[in-house]
């Protein structure tokens, strides 16, 4: 349990990728009181953590609803991974987690806790997949202890963040772009590397489940 929810944690926290948070929040808060900074900052974090849980909750009993199986899941899940995975590699703008528009707006708008920061920063495209990918085979009432475990990743993954944008400007002015940059590239070659394993793993329930 103690390894699935420490490898669990290290895909979360590249997914999540808090260290990329820095230049993102320094810039949309640029100007704004440290009382704005720090309250816009606990409300994104407070809403990611409510959609993280509402996917690990019923992420699961939606798929199966709509008769997709995990396997297939697995493949796709690991293909989006992969994506952001090379976007991370390349240091480029992530195309899975905001458009020109959304940013565009995001500059106009007073309150950015829920759009952009909680979704799509935090809580993308990205992260709910690996939530569905991890959450998937565990449910919370057969096995709550495990549940819980992997629970715990996401709110320590959610607690840096937040730590993160507290520390923005300060961070920002230490670590700089190219250090931000650098980090981004070293997750990026790790998270590549457990996305090709989810397509391994997908493609392999796939073929016993048609092999059965």
């Amino acid at each position: 349990m103690f390894e699935e929810s420490l490898k669990f944690f290290v895909v979360f926290f590249a997914v999540v990728e808090p260290i990329s948070l820095l230049p993102i929040f320094s810039g949309l808060t640029q100007g704004a009181t440290r009382e704005y900074r720090h309250r816009m900052a606990i409300k994104a974090t407070v809403v990611a953590a409510l959609i993280l849980a509402f996917f690990a909750l019923v992420g699961a009993p939606f798929l199966a609803l709509m008769g997709i199986s995990l396997g297939a899941f697995r493949i796709f899940g690991g293909i989006l991974l992969f994506l952001l995975a090379l976007e991370m590699v390349f240091a480029r703008e992530s195309g899975s987690r905001t458009t020109s528009d959304e940013q565009a707006e995001s500059q106009r708008r007073a309150d950015i806790s829920v759009v952009p920061l909680a979704f799509p920063f935090i809580s993308g495209p990205g992260a709910l997949a690996t939530v569905l990918l991890w959450f998937g085979p565990v449910h919370l009432f057969q096995h709550p202890l495990i549940f819980l475990s992997l629970f715990l990743a996401v709110v320590v993954v959610l607690a840096i963040s937040l730590v993160v944008m507290w520390l923005a400007e300060p961070l920002m002015r230490i670590i700089g772009v190219t250090g931000v940059n650098v980090a981004g590239r070293l997750f990026g070659v790790v998270l590549g590397a457990l996305a090709v394993q989810f397509v391994v793993d997908g493609l392999r329930a796939v073929f016993a489940l048609h092999g059965a």
